[in-house]
């Protein structure tokens, strides 16, 4: 599950070169957020809801709002990967005292991210946040958990293709997170159904069907 927070406080600890032993606030926020995470893939909306409160209380100790804008952050990373667009009000009250690149990723995330600042994202994202993105770009990423965020940018934007969906499809699938396989899987099963593929659309909600365990 690490992999899948690189951009948040468990990559800026784990960058820590120190040999002591961490204190308890680290150990509690990063177990806490850990295991948001996976809650939140997991759509288990009870657990996400209890493990992002304590990790959030824990980073606020330190009056850090670098620290508490990343956490913020990653919730709102997991909603776009998940397709649920929606303003990033946690971080949008820390914004004034935030670094600038948790300024710019906050920006990628709602989709405005400026030339200027593309290159205070992270690597994976950079090519992605270009204005002649497509789906390539998003199939260089390597990280699944990045993948589906850059998807879903593409697809707040407008610009994700047939391609896009279905890779973000196949990623949230490979990875077991039921909560953005339903979301993609909603996204081209609209899609069919605006085309008027019918079987298509019907096959894509026996899919869904199955991954709520509501198939027969």
């Amino acid at each position: 599950m690490k992999r899948i927070l690189t951009m948040t406080l468990v990559a800026l600890l784990a960058a820590c070169g120190t040999k002591t032993k961490a204190p308890d606030w680290q150990m509690e926020a990063h177990g806490a957020l850990e295991r948001y995470v996976k809650a939140f893939m997991a759509a288990d909306s009870r657990v996400e809801s209890a493990e992002f409160t304590r990790a959030r209380e824990q980073l606020s100790r330190t009056g850090d709002a670098g620290l508490v804008a990343r956490a913020e952050l990653t919730r709102c990373a997991l909603r776009v990967a998940s397709l649920v667009f929606e303003p990033c009000v946690g971080f949008d009250a820390l914004r004034p005292d935030a670094p600038p690149p948790e300024r710019a990723y906050g920006d990628y995330l709602a989709g405005k991210v400026l030339p200027p600042d593309v290159a205070l994202l992270p690597p994976a994202h950079r090519g992605v946040a270009a204005a002649s993105a497509d789906g390539a770009a998003v199939k260089a990423i390597e990280d699944p958990f990045a993948r589906l965020v850059a998807a879903g940018v593409l697809f707040e934007t407008g610009r994700a293709s047939p391609d896009v969906l279905q890779l973000a499809v196949d990623t949230a699938s490979s990875e077991g997170w039921r909560r953005p396989l339903l979301a993609w899987l909603g996204a081209q099963a609209r899609r069919a159904e605006l085309a008027g593929a019918r079987e298509e659309s019907e096959r894509l909600r026996r899919r869904m069907a199955l991954v709520l365990g509501e198939a027969k």
